[in-house]
Order: structure tokens, then C-alpha cells, then sequence
């Protein structure tokens, strides 16, 4: 399912409602009262919103007058992993060979609607499977949690009252167009929905009715939700006739430093970099940009990414994600395994991984806030710090950069 950190990029949609609105926080007490006083308050603005927004005043009733806080939603929204979860551990539980068989039979299954969707949004069929294999299972899961409920209860805590007083206030407007009932409305804890997962704000902007039956509904027409997910991608940006990416290998003198997502170049230079596809052919002289990206270090595969990658990551915004989306399709029509195997990586908590940031941050290399998730900004500091230490610039934090940070920090303390 897609997280709601990774959804920031759907809250940049057109929104239906004035900035003015928007931009307001539903004001969530901090005072004596008890929890139950707050939240009542709370949905009691909402509602006043949602009125102004221009919401029926039945569907605002219908919607709200019994809303529940869910401390479980709550509970999940605090809720962090122990340990940092290594890419090879990430691609293995997704790209499975369920998922590869299972998709080639919905390939078939939907042959028709998705040759014609590929013609209408210029989205390859195999990538629109894939996404939703990876969403929720091609279908079998999209989560149990009451949408309403749950995103009440979001808007209702200080710590992203606005992003989700927004996908409630969306969510409402979306029960009054497609005429919903609350008890349809079930998927994930954070507000994701449908065999697609989309937010209300994607759904809203995005979903169109593929089956022609005059509803919107992707909790129960494959039709819909897939080519929701197709107009969703042409939307983003996806370029016709363009591959996500594909796996190189890279020359032993080569300087990992041109590594990392923000390093685009253009295929002509890394072909003289000395980069080669794994069947030793030359990279093709072109003007088409790309970035190197090496999700476990130099000690596993090498992938040159293209534009169509980035649309990926504007549904996630997760390079994990979008290089599981992009292997899980080519797998689905027949490519073969990645030719460099991952390497067996060692877990480490997430504490390790905020003092590192903390750390990079401390020696000038900003990194961003110090959140535990190896982003590509952290990614990045790393790999300034290798280069400032004259170390193999990959931008993976082995122990030696976990060491050489806490070394440096406490030189730099001893010093001062």
C-alpha cells in the first residue's frame, strides 16, 4: 500500500477547495479537556469547513455526526520500525514469483482494456499491472480500516492535522459525487483506497469511470481502477516509448562520486564514462538523460534510471519502490533476473541511522532532518563525506562511514 509520507506528492493536486480553506489548521485543543471533548470539537470545525467548502449538509450528518477516533490509527501513525529494512529485504517480499505469475494471468485477463488504455494514456500494460500487484495484491487486500473514521481521527492530531483535514474535507466531497456509503469505504489506516490505493485528493482528481457504468468506484471494477491508475501516470508525467530503466555495469576504474539520483547525465557521457549494458553492449549515443542509481552500494547492481522512473516516484516517492515497480513489470512480460545478484546486508536500527544523520549534519553535509530513512538526500551526504575522506563514493552507509562519522564528530568536539 502506498504510505502517506510517500503521498505528498498527491496533496499538489488540484484541490477542489480555495486556498484560503485550505490553508487553515482544524484547531486541535491542548488544553484540560479530555480526549473525547477534543475530538468533538475538532470534527465540530470540520464540519463547519466542510460546509462552507459547499458540502450537502446530508452528507456532512451522514458522514460525520458519528465519526469514532481509532487509537489503533493513531498507534500505527507513531508506530516506527526498530531496523532500517535493507533494499534486498525490501525487493524480496514484493517481487515474488506469486506476483510474476499472478500478473502475466491479469496481463491476459485485461488484454483488451489495457491495449486500449496503453493507446489513450501511452502507459505500458505491464506497468500498470505492476502497480497494482504491488498496491494490493492485483485486488486481494485493500485494507479493512473505515476511511472516514480514520482520517477524522488524523485531521484531529496536531502532527499532520492539515494534509489530512484536507483528505477528509476531499473524502466528503468524493461521498457526495459518487454517491458513497461509509461502510464501502474501507482501506488503509492512513486513508489509502481501492485496488489502487489512492488518497481521496488522487481519487477525486484522478480515478475515471473505465467500465462506462457512470460510477467511479475502484473498490470493486478492475476496469476503473486501472484505468484510474493509467490517466493517474499520464498525469504525472509518463513519456511514451520510454523503459523505467535498466540495470548496467560499470567499468572497475569508475568514479561513483556521478552516482545518485540528482546526477543526471546524459546517456552519450556515461557511455563514455564506460558504462555497458549486462550483455557488454555499449550504452546507445544519445541526448536522453538519465541517473546512475545503486540501491545497495557498489557491491550490487548498477541501474541507469530514466524520466519514467521519476513519474514512479511521484506515485511513491520511494526509490525502493520505483525499482520494484520497474523490475516486477519487466519480469511480468518475460525479462530475466537482474544479472548481479543483492548482497546479504546486515540490519541496523534506525537509531544508528538518525546519529549518522545527525552526524553528516553536524560536519556540514545536510542531510535534512534526522528521520532514520535513507533518503536520497542522505544519500547524498554520505556520499560527500566518502569523497571528503578519499572513500569509494557510493553513497551506501557500510561501517566504515558509521565509523568515520563518529570519528569525525568527535574530533571536531575535542577541537572546539
Amino acid at each position: 500500500m502506498i504510505s502517506v509520507k510517500t503521498k505528498s506528492t498527491l496533496i499538489a493536486a488540484n484541490l477542489l477547495f480555495s486556498a484560503t480553506l485550505m490553508a487553515q489548521e482544524v484547531p486541535v485543543q491542548t488544553t484540560s479537556e479530555s480526549g473525547e471533548q477534543v475530538f468533538a470539537s475538532c470534527i465540530s470545525n470540520i464540519q463547519q469547513k466542510a460546509e462552507t467548502a459547499g458540502i450537502d449538509k446530508s452528507v456532512i450528518s451522514y458522514a460525520l455526526d458519528d465519526v469514532k477516533q481509532i487509537d489503533k490509527v493513531l498507534e500505527y501513525d507513531r508506530n516506527q520500525p526498530e531496523f532500517v529494512q535493507t533494499f534486498p529485504t525490501y525487493l524480496n517480499k514484493r517481487v515474488t514469483q506469486w506476483r510474476i505469475d499472478k500478473g502475466r494471468e491479469m496481463l491476459r485477463k485485461h488484454k483488451d482494456l489495457l491495449n486500449d488504455l496503453t493507446k489513450e494514456y501511452g502507459v505500458p500494460a505491464h506497468y500498470l499491472i505492476s502497480f497494482w500487484g504491488l498496491e494490493t495484491n492485483f485486488g486481494s487486500y485493500k485494507g479493512k480500516m473505515p476511511i472516514i473514521d480514520s482520517l477524522a481521527t488524523l485531521a484531529c492530531d496536531e502532527r499532520r492535522s492539515r494534509f489530512f483535514t484536507q483528505e477528509l474535507l476531499t473524502a466528503l466531497k468524493l461521498m457526495q459525487r459518487e454517491n458513497l456509503k461509509k461502510d464501502k469505504m474501507l482501506g488503509s489506516w492512513a486513508g489509502a483506497m481501492g485496488h489502487t490505493q489512492f488518497m481521496p485528493s488522487a481519487y477525486i482528481n484522478y480515478a475515471v469511470d473505465g467500465d462506462n457504468d457512470g460510477l467511479v468506484d475502484l473498490w470493486d471494477s478492475e476496469p476503473d481502477a486501472l484505468s484510474s491508475a493509467a490517466n493517474f501516470l499520464n498525469k504525472l508525467g509518463w513519456e511514451k516509448g520510454f523503459i523505467w530503466g535498466r540495470e548496467v555495469t560499470l567499468p572497475d576504474n569508475f568514479d561513483y562520486s556521478h552516482s545518485g539520483k540528482d546526477s543526471r547525465k546524459q546517456l552519450t557521457q556515461w557511455s563514455e564514462f564506460g558504462i555497458r549494458k549486462v550483455n557488454d553492449d555499449k550504452i546507445p549515443k544519445s541526448e536522453i538523460d538519465a541517473s546512475l542509481i545503486l540501491p545497495t552500494g557498489a557491491k550490487g547492481p548498477a541501474f541507469l534510471v530514466y524520466r519514467n522512473f521519476d513519474v514512479i516516484m511521484r506515485w511513491n516517492n520511494s526509490e525502493s519502490y520505483a525499482l520494484a515497480v520497474g523490475y516486477l513489470a519487466d519480469r511480468i512480460i518475460g525479462k530475466p533476473e537482474w544479472a548481479k545478484s543483492l548482497p546479504d546486508l546486515p540490519n541496523y536500527p534506525i537509531s544508528q541511522m538518525v546519529e549518522l544523520q545527525d552526524g553528516l549534519n553536524d560536519l556540514g553535509f545536510d542531510v535534512g532532518k534526522a528521520d532514520g530513512i535513507m533518503g536520497p538526500a542522505t544519500r547524498k551526504g554520505i556520499r560527500q563525506f566518502q569523497l571528503s575522506r578519499n572513500m569509494l563514493a557510493d553513497g551506501y552507509p557500510d561501517d566504515s562511514v558509521f565509523s568515520g562519522v563518529q570519528e569525525a564528530v568527535r574530533s571536531n568536539l575535542s577541537g572546539s
